[in-house]
């Protein structure tokens, strides 16, 4: 049984908020949670990382108090959300270093570049999921 895996996200962030409202409406096996860094949910004394860490590099954590960061994140949530092809490709050794690489860049420069894509991707995935409802 895999173990549920709490997500901390920038809820100020459009990419950010488009991302995560894709995995939660993939989150049948209700293996995921969210909890966004500037809303009252989130204690970084409880967590251990600050908010500042936390919008630094994406942290996540699973139920029995494990933390992960980074590229870690996306291979265990897009698991979690049965999406094997994008948990495999962000699980593969050799393509760690350039992921790891790629998101620090996106994590630095994300109210930038969610600022130029992020309206669209919240349009899409709320467009795609009206269409299936």
């Amino acid at each position: 049984m895999m173990k549920k895996l709490t997500m901390f996200y920038d809820g100020l962030c459009p990419l950010c908020q488009a991302e995560i409202l894709f995995l939660s409406r993939r989150n049948e096996s209700g293996l995921l949670s969210f909890v966004d860094v500037s809303s009252t949910q989130y204690s970084a004394d409880t967590v251990g990382v600050s908010c500042q860490q936390a919008l630094d590099s994406m942290y996540a954590q699973y139920d029995d108090g494990e933390l992960i960061n980074g590229v870690d994140v996306f291979a265990a949530a897009y698991e979690r959300a049965d999406l094997p092809k994008l948990a495999w490709l962000f699980s593969r050794p050799s393509l760690r270093p350039m992921l790891a690489w790629g998101y620090r860049f996106f994590a630095k420069n994300r109210h930038t570049i969610s600022s130029i894509l992020g309206p669209t991707a919240l349009r899409l995935v709320r467009a795609t999921h009206q269409q299936k409802g």
